[in-house]
This record gives C-alpha cells, sequence and structure tokens, in this order.
C-alpha cells in the first residue's frame, strides 16, 4: 500500500475549541499538503497552517460533496505523493462516514491512518458541569448520534430501546438538530419514557457562544426554541442530566463566552494565547508578524567582531537577544567578549533573556520603552560613551537620537532580526466574525501587530475594541480605528492579560 508515497489521515479535529484537539493531531495538521474538512470542525484550526496547503471544504452547506468524489479526491491527492488530512469534527469513527471512507481508501490500496480526537459526546457534557458516571451503582450511558433521517422517522427500531434506558437509571446521550428535536422527544416519551426525565442541551460546547438549556424531556425543545438557538445539539436525558450549578466550572471562568484575536507571531503567541484560554476565552489566532534573518548581518558582523570597543550594549526585545547570540554563536564567537561592556535591557522578558546567558543586567528601566532606557543611564554615563543597540531592522528611532542629543560618543544600530508581513494567512472566517461584531477583542502586542492586522483583514468597524501592551501600541490602534479599552500600566504579557480579564469582568458586574 501507498507505493507513491502519499498517505491519507482521518483526523479528529475533538469537540470544537481549538486546544482540544491531540499533540498528533495538531502536528498532521500543521504539516499537511491537503486538508479536506468538515465544516463543524473548528475553523481556527486552518488559520495557521501554511499558504501551500490546499483547503478544501468537504462537508457542510453549499461545499458539499457527494461521497464518491470526496473518496476519489482523497484517493487522488494520495496517490500525488502528498500528505492529505482528513478533519473529520469530534472522533472519526463516532461517525459512519469515517468507516465508510476507510473502508473505500483499503479497498483503493491507500495507505491510511486513524487519528482519534476527543468527541463532542463526551465533552459537552464535562463543560456543562453534567458529570455522566456514578461511582454508587452502575450507570450506563448511551451515546447516538441521531440524524434527522432516524429522527423523523417512525419506523426507526430503537425508539423503545432509547426510551427503555432512562427508565432503568441509565443516561442517553443524543447528537440532533434543533430541526428534528421536538418530533424525537415526543417519539421517545411515546415510546415509554417518563415524561418529567430531566434533559438539557448543550450548544457550541467548549466554545466562547456555549449555551445550556436545562428542562426535562417535556419541554426541553419548547425552552430551545424559546432560546432562537438552531443548530445541533447534545441532549442528555435521565437523571444524570439534573444541571448541578455548582458543577458549571466552565461558565465561570472569567473569560467565558468572550472571543479574543491574539496577533502575535506563531512563535510567540503562546505566551498570550495559553493564559487567555486557561482563563476561558476562545482565543483566534491571527499571526501578523514573523521574524526572520535581516536582509544583511554585514553590520551585525562588523559589530561582534569589535565588542571590545563598547562601552554599553542595549537590548530592546527577548527576540534580538535570541538572534544576537544565535549569531555570535555561528561565527564562532566567546560571550566573554562582551566583558568590558555594561548591559542594558527594556522590559522583564528581555532581561530575563539575558538572564538566562548569565548576563548582569547594569541597568533596566521601570518603564519598558526606549525613552526610559536613556533617562535610566543617565546622561553623566552617556556623554562620550559608545552604544551598541542590537535590535529589529525597522524601529522606532527615538532611542539613538536621544543618545546622539545627550552626547553619545557613537551609537551603532545593528539589525540581527526584521520583522515581515506572513504570507498567506487565512482570514475568511476572522472577517466572517469581525463584520457579524462576535468578536470582543483584538490584542496587540507592537504597533507592528495592529499595522498589519489591517493590511491583512481589511478595514475594522468603530466598534471593534482593542487591548493594546503599551501606549505607542495603543496610539498607532486608535489611529487604525480601534476602541482600545484595555493598556495595561506595565507592558508586559502577564499585565495585559491581567488587564484583559479585569475589563471584562467590570463588565460582568455592569
Amino acid at each position: 500500500m501507498g507505493d507513491e508515497g502519499g498517505k491519507v489521515y482521518l483526523v479528529g479535529a475533538g469537540p470544537g475549541a481549538a486546544d482540544l484537539v491531540t499533540l498528533r493531531a495538531a502536528e498532521l495538521v500543521r504539516t499537511a499538503h491537503v486538508i479536506v474538512y468538515d465544516h463543524l470542525a473548528n475553523q481556527d484550526l486552518l488559520s495557521t497552517v501554511a499558504a501551500t496547503t490546499e483547503l478544501i471544504r468537504a462537508v457542510g452547506g453549499s461545499g458539499t460533496m457527494a461521497r464518491d468524489e470526496l473518496v476519489r479526491t482523497l484517493v487522488e491527492k494520495a496517490r500525488s505523493g502528498k500528505s492529505v488530512v482528513r478533519l473529520f469534527d469530534g472522533d472519526p469513527f463516532f461517525a459512519d462516514s469515517a468507516a465508510n471512507e476507510a473502508s473505500a481508501l483499503a479497498a483503493a490500496g491507500i495507505d491510511f491512518e486513524l487519528v482519534p480526537g476527543l468527541s463532542l459526546a463526551s465533552a459537552a457534557p464535562s463543560f456543562a458541569g453534567i458529570p455522566l458516571a456514578c461511582s454508587d451503582h452502575v450507570s450506563p450511558v448511551t451515546f447516538v448520534n441521531l440524524d434527522r433521517e432516524a429522527a423523523s422517522s417512525a419506523k426507526f427500531s430503537s425508539w423503545k430501546e432509547l426510551a427503555d434506558i432512562t427508565r432503568g437509571g441509565g443516561t442517553l446521550v443524543l447528537s440532533i438538530g434543533t430541526d428534528s428535536m421536538r418530533e424525537s422527544l415526543e417519539r421517545l416519551i411515546a415510546s415509554g419514557m417518563p415524561p418529567d426525565s430531566p434533559a438539557c442541551a448543550i450548544f457550541d460546547a467548549t466554545m466562547a457562544a456555549q449555551k445550556v438549556v436545562a428542562a426535562t424531556v417535556t419541554t426541553l425543545s419548547a425552552e430551545v426554541e424559546r432560546s432562537r438557538l438552531n443548530a445541533t445539539a447534545i441532549i442528555v436525558i435521565g437523571d444524570r442530566a439534573a444541571v448541578q450549578p455548582q458543577l458549571r466550572w466552565f461558565e465561570r471562568r472569567p473569560l467565558f463566552g468572550r472571543r479574543i484575536v491574539v496577533t502575535r507571531g506563531s512563535a510567540n503567541a503562546a505566551a498570550l494565547t495559553a493564559p487567555l484560554r486557561a482563563h476561558g476565552a476562545e482565543v483566534i489566532e491571527c499571526p501578523t508578524i514573523e521574524t526572520g534573518p535581516p536582509d544583511s548581518y554585514a553590520a551585525l558582523d562588523a559589530a561582534l567582531g569589535n565588542l571590545g570597543s563598547f562601552d554599553w550594549v542595549i537590548f530592546t526585545s527577548a527576540t534580538g537577544v535570541d538572534n544576537f547570540f544565535t549569531r555570535m554563536a555561528a561565527r564562532g564567537g566567546d560571550i566573554r567578549e562582551l566583558a568590558s561592556a555594561r548591559i542594558a535591557a527594556i522590559g522583564p522578558a528581555t532581561a530575563a533573556r539575558l538572564k538566562s546567558h548569565a548576563l548582569k543586567i547594569a541597568v533596566q528601566p521601570s518603564e519598558y520603552r526606549a525613552e526610559a532606557i536613556a533617562h535610566a543611564i543617565g546622561e553623566s554615563r552617556i556623554r562620550g560613551a559608545r552604544f551598541l543597540i542590537p535590535r529589529a531592522q525597522v524601529a522606532r528611532e527615538t532611542l539613538p537620537e536621544m543618545l546622539a542629543t545627550q552626547g553619545a560618543a557613537t551609537v551603532e544600530v545593528v539589525p540581527c532580526y526584521k520583522t515581515v508581513m506572513p504570507k498567506g494567512v487565512r482570514v475568511e472566517r476572522l472577517r466572517g466574525l469581525v463584520d457579524a461584531g462576535a468578536i470582543d477583542l483584538v490584542t496587540f502586542t507592537s504597533s507592528s501587530t495592529a499595522t498589519n492586522f489591517c493590511a491583512i483583514v481589511g478595514a475594522v468597524p468603530p466598534a471593534l475594541k482593542a487591548g493594546a501592551i503599551g501606549p505607542i501600541t495603543a496610539e498607532t490602534a486608535r489611529t487604525l480605528g480601534f476602541e482600545v479599552v484595555v493598556s495595561p500600566s506595565e507592558y508586559t504579557i502577564d499585565s495585559l492579560v491581567g488587564a484583559i480579564v479585569e475589563y471584562f469582568a467590570a463588565k460582568r458586574k455592569n
């Protein structure tokens, strides 16, 4: 099998939230040549794939493929030597389609692999605070994917069997659309299910829009209709479906229900996305910058060859630190060449990175901006001194100008990296959410992230709110039309997260 080198991976995307995919699934999505996806699979998983990755919508809406066409596509792509991810929502083998596609691939001689995912049927009750297991007695749980055809059929042979599950103390978990919910529940009652059985419906489980409707099997459909919910739901019926408020852990998190965009580059995004998700936010990653080598290393190499001549070396970012020492190592340099220079750092992240190299920091201003470093060094130490500033290829000139004005003998600014706009960022879903007013906050950690966001996504509506890491970034965002509602007094990621939590906590109280 797989003589041509291609392979199809039948991958579960999990129940919804992008951080609930398995590590294996995330890696396959990141490296795939082709991704064939269901519309219910979280589109955020696709926002950071390579620009060269071919995306094919297979199931859902106007893009639905016939089964034969879908299988033919998978086979053709694999036979051309490509790595193909067939992305299902939830767990692939909870749906008949995955088993059918696997059989068809096997018959065609195509190498394939199954990558299970967390199913919506098991995740939704957990995120709604509904424990399906019970330690004091055997309480069977039955999962049923009740498609529209079965739900609307009086000849469906299992209505009585399903109705009997809760009579014996068991729990019934149904995946069902709202368009067939009322009819299905009525058939269960008509088949002997106790009409006062506790029941609840969970919509958009694990996501910012999660909604839990609790009622009885008799009244649930009316409650759902009253809530104007219209989607596929996970319905839990039985004694375990009696929602216990103290177990509603997900909805108690401070950023529950908030959809927040993170614009940092992919390499650094985790420092911001992880705490936001931990606080309950649905995070959409839209990397607007990435770093790479400068156009030329000539200036940096010259400085590295003459480090002993500098009195001060000023680092303005952790990225600058990393690239400076990477280049030093590549040239066979020695950190002891910095022995005669004093080290200055702007911001705690930069300082922490320098300390990891066992460097002692002489100056670190309390305010994390370039202007503050000159004040912290002091004019008496600036006058007549030689300064080296390894930084981004394009940056503000305020610091070099201040040092020169205050009498520095020389100020050498050398690029050790550059920031560029990523190519091929996929923003279709994000643009739709922006237009629909469904984004609660866009976060910016530099002026470049704000400028590039507008260049990538397009003009923003005046009501779109932003969180900026510092005053300069905030001013850039305001100039671009954002309403800046979060700007912490300390210009760090931790402070930005704390300020975001405080802002939404205050809104909840009002």
